[in-house]
């Protein structure tokens, strides 16, 4: 996961470097999200026949692959294929790796696994921000050391994948893929509603930062340390992580809406940043925002994971992270679209303004009418 956001410090690298307007950053960033719903529409419950562990370690591949183009690109056509490849590296992993996790853990620690799930999903999310601010920054190879770091990790991760065993008891080798669409078990569908709009409304967080913050951070505000573009989006995954590990202490009923809260304060803290141009106001809107994200996102997987059926929780996570990612990539075009035409300031304030009204209303039906079984 760190290797999807490793790119993020670096855009502005390579728009000085191929020349592309703020609007093709967010496309960019974009046609990863697409993929990741391309591929969990077409395969997010494949991992269910074919097994966990063939399924990431495919993902494994495309994640190398993605760091190949990056290190040879030359212009828009390979950053395009970079992310393409590594949204389909994350589309299998999302669904698949977080069923293995849960599953690897056994009844006894489904809560502290499905904690593991997420906070390797946010942590890395945030890890690779940080990672390349610092390696361009500090270095000379600043578009290619990062992604050479990445390769060593994908090959160390792929190594403990081979050490583990397979969860799902009866597999196919390499059936042909049956494309479920967003589609979830009756018995989930209660629980489905309020999470997927809850984590849309996070996961629009995310992508604010991950594609625009750093443009933010250095026309706006005039920091153009890399190292520091980095770290403010490592915070907000970092407080993404703190928050879903509070959801184990809250409970899952009651974080959902409370998570839904906070992630409305962070937003009015991100709103207030954008108009004072106060860099101390975004990071605090980072770590309220991400805080909130956390807590509604783990108690939604939490919830989804344990009502869906054994045959289809891998299948069912997916559905749920197609939700997400949709909410991370088509209201951060529109920031890039209405920032041609307005703005980036007036734009991030109009989107704001929308994620806001989601998640207050998400949170508010899921505090009056608690999922079952919660």
């Amino acid at each position: 996961m760190a290797g999807t956001t490793l790119p993020t410090p670096l855009y502005g690298r390579y728009q000085e470097q191929i020349g592309f307007s703020e609007l093709m950053v967010t496309v960019v960033f974009a046609t990863y999200a697409a993929a990741v719903i391309g591929v969990l529409l077409a395969a997010g419950n494949y991992s269910d026949t074919a097994g966990r562990r063939p399924v990431l370690l495919f993902a494994m591949a495309l994640s190398a692959a993605s760091a190949g183009c990056f290190l040879l690109q030359s212009g828009l056509p390979l950053l395009f294929a970079g992310r393409l490849l590594s949204g389909g590296a994350a589309g299998l992993l999302s669904g698949a790796a977080t069923a293995a996790v849960i599953e690897l853990a056994g009844p006894r620690h489904k809560a502290r696994a499905a904690f593991a799930a997420t906070a390797a999903n946010m942590g890395g999310l945030g890890c690779g921000p940080l990672l390349s601010g610092i390696v361009a920054q500090y270095t000379p190879w600043p578009l290619t050391l990062p992604f050479w770091i990445h390769l060593g990790l994908v090959a160390l991760a792929s190594g403990i994948i081979l050490m583990l065993p397979e969860t799902v008891a009866d597999t196919r080798r390499w059936p042909p893929p049956a494309p479920q669409g967003v589609r979830v078990p009756p018995e989930v569908k209660g629980v489905f509603a309020p999470a997927s709009v809850a984590a849309f409304a996070g996961f629009a967080l995310l992508g604010l930062f991950t594609a625009v913050a750093p443009s933010f951070t250095s026309r706006t505000l005039g920091v153009h340390n890399l190292a520091v573009s980095g770290a403010v989006v490592f915070c907000v995954f970092f407080a993404s992580t703190l928050g879903q590990y509070w959801t184990g202490r809250i409970g899952a009923r009651r974080a959902l809406p409370v998570g839904c809260g906070v992630l409305v304060a962070g937003l009015v803290l991100v709103a207030s940043s954008l108009i004072a141009e106060s860099m101390p106001l975004l990071v605090l809107g980072a770590l309220c925002g991400g805080g909130g994200q956390g807590l509604a996102f783990r108690a939604a997987l939490a919830l989804i994971s344990g009502a869906a059926p054994a045959r289809h929780r891998g299948g069912t996570i997916s559905a749920f992270f197609v939700v997400a990612y949709a909410g991370i990539s088509l209201p951060v075009v529109g920031v890039g679209a209405l920032a041609t035409w307005l703005g980036l300031r007036p734009a991030g304030l109009i989107f704001t303004a929308f994620v806001m009204l989601l998640a207050a209303c998400a949170g508010t039906y899921a505090a009056r009418r608690p999922p079952a079984g919660a």
